[in-house]
């Protein structure tokens, strides 16, 4: 790989954008009215879930393997990925012609598997490995080591970074070109979707040499706060355990380059909740039309929090993905209905005497709430038996009417809290 600095900066972002501007498209930089509305400011939407394999991550991956010369090309290339950058990595081996090995947690999505299957043909093996990408990181450094190939890092890598900064370059060049009223020196906030850090890095080491008035918020998932707890703690750790949900963001630790380069930047590290973001993904979907996988809508999911600050600014959220399995889709309507206190589980306690289902429906149900999950086991023995039971509400305020009518007939119930085994179950 030809030499540079261990040093991220503007010149390599430039000197990528150019390397990558026949290669990757230049995604739209879209005002979103719905969002533009709801917040009182002007909310664009930079949308990488368009890009040539549907995340940003093919800029990264392209620019480092395009970096490397000819012994190293001929040694082929390994990675570690969530599914996004091996996309990225695979459309590359391709096009490049250099040999890939690919290594994938076992709970990737399916279609993130297909799509590197297809972009990479006869160029990449694929090994899916462990249950987080952090396993699967394990597994390709190992692999890398032992084969003496090239590892492409999935972010803590100058030349992936800098690939990622492109998204910043475009951005503040589309906006120079609309008029007079929006320019890039009317940026006042960009969000910016972060795992291992490589994406905020590269975009904001750009937009702040170009518009230091502009503030950089990083979002991170509730679930997966490993640069919140870096930041917190003034240096990169790793974290016990992580839910895997936004998958595209599920990290337990964040690069090492990357968090040096972020903590300089950030105005501000937010955390979504899980359900906000399905929430957000519905949205999205519902009313414009935009498909993102769950790490795709963590910056807009992270505008509640900010409302009070970006009213009346130019605000930039970067849509990063659309690779979502649809067999997905039923999880994320549950998580986005609980989220809003919508949907709620119980296990009730029914007597076995005939009617007793009857009486829950005629005196606990209310007008609009639906019955969406029952499970029950008949016990002829037992007086009582437990019943599972799923219940849709029209609205989060009728949830206390329903449990006083619940107790009012006397029934035994427990609630079942989302982080219980039993939920799980």
């Amino acid at each position: 790989m030809k030499k540079s600095k261990n040093q991220l900066t503007v010149q390599l972002v430039e000197e990528a954008y150019q390397r990558l501007k026949d290669i990757v498209i230049k995604t739209p930089l879209e005002l979103n009215k719905r969002l533009s509305e709801k917040y009182q400011a002007n909310v664009y939407l930079k949308r990488e879930d368009l890009q040539l394999v549907r995340s940003y991550k093919l800029r990264g991956a392209y620019n480092c393997i395009e970096l490397l010369n000819k012994n190293e090309r001929s040694q082929g290339v390994v990675c570690a990925s969530a599914g996004n950058h091996a996309q990225g990595v695979a459309f590359s081996c391709e096009r490049l012609k250099v040999k890939g090995h690919i290594y994938m947690s076992k709970n990737t999505p399916k279609q993130k598997v297909e799509r590197v299957r297809v972009l990479g043909g006869k160029w990449v093996s694929i090994e899916l490995v462990g249950d987080t990408f952090d396993d699967s990181y394990e597994y390709a450094k190992k692999y890398c080591q032992k084969n003496k190939k090239v590892f492409v890092h999935p972010f803590d890598n100058v030349f992936v970074m800098a690939g990622q900064g492109t998204i910043g370059l475009e951005v503040l060049e589309q906006l120079g070109n609309m008029n007079e009223k929006v320019s890039a020196n009317t940026l006042d906030y960009i969000f910016v979707p972060v795992g291992g850090g490589g994406l905020l890095a590269g975009l904001g080491t750009y937009v702040k040499s170009k518009s230091p008035k502009t503030k950089i918020i990083g979002v991170e998932p509730e679930g997966a706060p490993s640069m919140t707890e870096a930041l917190c703690a003034g240096r990169t750790v790793t974290l016990e355990k992580i839910d895997k949900f936004v998958d595209g963001a599920a990290v337990k630790t964040v690069g090492s380059l990357t968090f040096f380069v972020a903590k300089k930047l950030l105005e501000k590290m937010l955390l979504a909740p899980e359900g906000k973001v399905c929430e957000e993904m519905i949205s999205l979907y519902q009313s414009d039309g935009v498909v993102t996988e769950p790490a795709g809508a963590l910056s807009v999911a992270a505008l509640d929090a900010m409302k009070d600050k970006i009213k009346g600014k130019t605000v930039v959220c970067v849509i990063s993905g659309g690779n979502n399995d649809v067999s997905r889709y039923p999880e994320i309507m549950d998580k986005s209905l609980m989220y809003k206190g919508l949907k709620h589980y119980f296990i009730i306690e029914f007597s076995q005497r005939p009617g007793a289902l009857r009486d829950y429906l005629d005196n606990v149900l209310g007008p609009n709430d639906d019955v969406t999950l029952f499970e029950y086991i008949k016990k002829s023995n037992k007086e009582t038996g437990p019943a599972v039971v799923g219940l849709e509400l029209a609205d989060k305020k009728d949830f206390e009417p329903l449990l006083k009518r619940m107790n009012k007939i006397g029934l035994a119930y427990e609630i079942l809290k989302r982080d219980s085994p039993l939920f799980k179950f």
